[in-house]
C-alpha cells in the first residue's frame, strides 16, 4: 500500500504538506471565527442575534481544531516543523494545550487506538461506559440519552482541569508523558491566559454582565464540544469498531499496527464534499489513522488506495455511508453497553 501512496504523490507532482489549499482553507476558518467573535461580543443586543452568532463561532472553533490545529498537531499542515508547530499553537488559543493533545492524540491514541486502559479518549468514567472492559454502572443504561449534554462538558473539562492535570502529574491517564519545560511551559501559560482573556476578559471590559458572559460561554462549550466529540464517536465508538484487550505479560498485539487501525477505526460519509471539507478530512478517519503524517487534502483520494488494499487482502474496510447512520450506530453502541446482559460482552 506504501509503494501506492508514494506512486500517487510521484505522479501528482506534489508534497503531503497541504500546500496552498490549506493555507487559504485556514484563512477563511480564522476570518470565520473573528468575525462571528465580533458579531457575539461587539454588536449582538438580543438573544436572537446572540444565539445565531454564538452557534457560528463555536462551529468556526471546532473548524480550527478540526482543521488547522489537527494537520499542525500532526506535522501534516507544512513542510516546516517551525509552521507545523504554529498552527498546532491555534488549540491553545482555542482553549486546549497542543503539547498535552500530541502526548495524547498523537502518540497514545494513534498507537493504541480503542485498547481500554491505554487509549484515555475512549475512557469517561465513571459517566460513560465506551468499551466492553469497562466497568458497568446502572446509570449507564441510559447512557445513550444523556451523551448528547455530557459532551458540552468536554470543553471546561479539557481546558481547565484535563491539561492542567496532566502538565502538573506528568501523566494522560495512566500513562507517564514528558512534563512541559522551557518554552513548551510558557506556551502552555500563554495559551491559557490568552483564551481567558478573548473569551472571559475582553467581554467583561465592555460590560457585559458576568452571567452572561457565562452564559454564552457554557452555550458555545456545549455546541462545540458535541460537534467534537461526535467526529470521535463516529469513528471510533460504533457497532463495526473493535476494542482490543491491553496484552498482559510482555505479549504482543495479536494484529500489526495497520491491520488494528483498521480493525478500531471506522470512516463515514465519505462521499460528502461539505462535511469532508468542514470536518478536515475526518470523514476519511481510517486513511488519517494509517496516514497521519499526511494532510487531510489527501485523504480523499488515498482512500480508494486503502480500499483497493483492503480488497486485495481481505481486510475489512469499515465505512458508514452517512453520518447520520454513523450517529445512529454509535447511539445503539452506548444503548447495548449501558444495559446489564453487555456486562461482560
Amino acid at each position: 500500500m506504501n509503494r501506492r501512496v508514494d506512486a500517487y504523490f510521484t505522479s501528482q507532482h506534489r508534497g503531503t504538506d497541504g500546500g496552498a489549499r490549506i493555507r487559504v482553507k485556514s484563512a477563511l476558518i480564522i476570518s470565520w471565527l473573528v468575525l462571528s467573535y465580533v458579531a457575539l461580543v461587539f454588536f449582538a443586543e438580543t438573544w436572537w442575534q446572540a444565539v445565531p452568532a454564538a452557534i457560528s463561532l463555536s462551529l468556526a472553533v471546532a473548524g480550527v481544531g478540526f482543521n488547522i490545529q489537527h494537520d499542525g498537531g500532526h506535522d501534516a499542515y507544512a513542510k516546516s516543523r517551525r509552521l507545523n508547530r504554529i498552527m498546532a499553537w491555534t488549540l491553545d488559543m482555542v482553549g486546549g494545550s497542543s503539547y498535552v493533545w500530541r502526548q495524547k492524540h498523537s502518540v497514545i491514541h494513534h498507537h493504541y487506538t480503542n485498547i481500554e486502559g491505554v487509549d484515555e479518549d475512549i475512557d469517561c468514567a465513571p459517566f460513560m461506559r465506551l468499551a466492553p472492559q469497562q466497568p458497568r454502572r446502572w446509570v449507564h443504561r441510559f447512557q445513550h440519552v444523556y451523551a448528547w449534554p455530557l459532551f458540552g462538558f468536554l470543553l471546561p473539562k479539557w481546558a481547565f482541569y484535563d491539561d492542567f492535570v496532566s502538565v502538573f502529574t506528568g501523566k494522560v491517564g495512566s500513562q507517564t508523558i514528558p512534563r512541559p519545560k522551557g518554552m513548551d511551559l510558557l506556551l502552555f501559560a500563554l495559551g491559557k491566559m490568552l483564551f481567558v482573556g478573548w473569551v472571559f476578559a475582553v467581554p467583561l471590559l465592555l460590560g457585559h454582565s458576568v452571567g452572561l458572559v457565562l452564559g454564552m460561554y457554557g452555550f458555545c462549550a456545549l455546541v462545540t464540544g458535541i460537534c467534537i466529540s461526535i467526529v470521535f464517536q463516529a469513528a471510533h465508538c460504533v457497532e463495526e469498531a473493535e476494542f482490543p484487550s491491553a496484552p498482559t505479560g510482555g505479549e504482543r498485539m495479536p494484529r500489526g499496527w495497520a491491520e488494528h487501525q483498521l480493525a478500531t477505526t471506522v470512516d463515514f460519509a465519505p462521499k460528502n464534499p461539505v462535511l469532508t471539507w468542514y470536518l478536515g478530512g475526518l470523514t476519511h478517519q481510517i486513511e488519517h489513522h494509517l496516514f497521519p503524517r499526511i494532510s487531510h487534502v489527501h485523504y480523499p483520494a488515498l482512500a480508494q488506495i486503502v480500499r483497493d488494499t483492503c480488497a486485495e487482502f481481505g481486510v475489512p474496510h469499515y465505512t458508514h455511508a452517512h453520518f447520520r447512520t454513523a450517529i445512529a450506530s454509535h447511539m445503539r453502541h452506548l444503548y447495548r453497553l449501558g444495559q446489564p446482559t453487555s456486562a461482560t460482552a
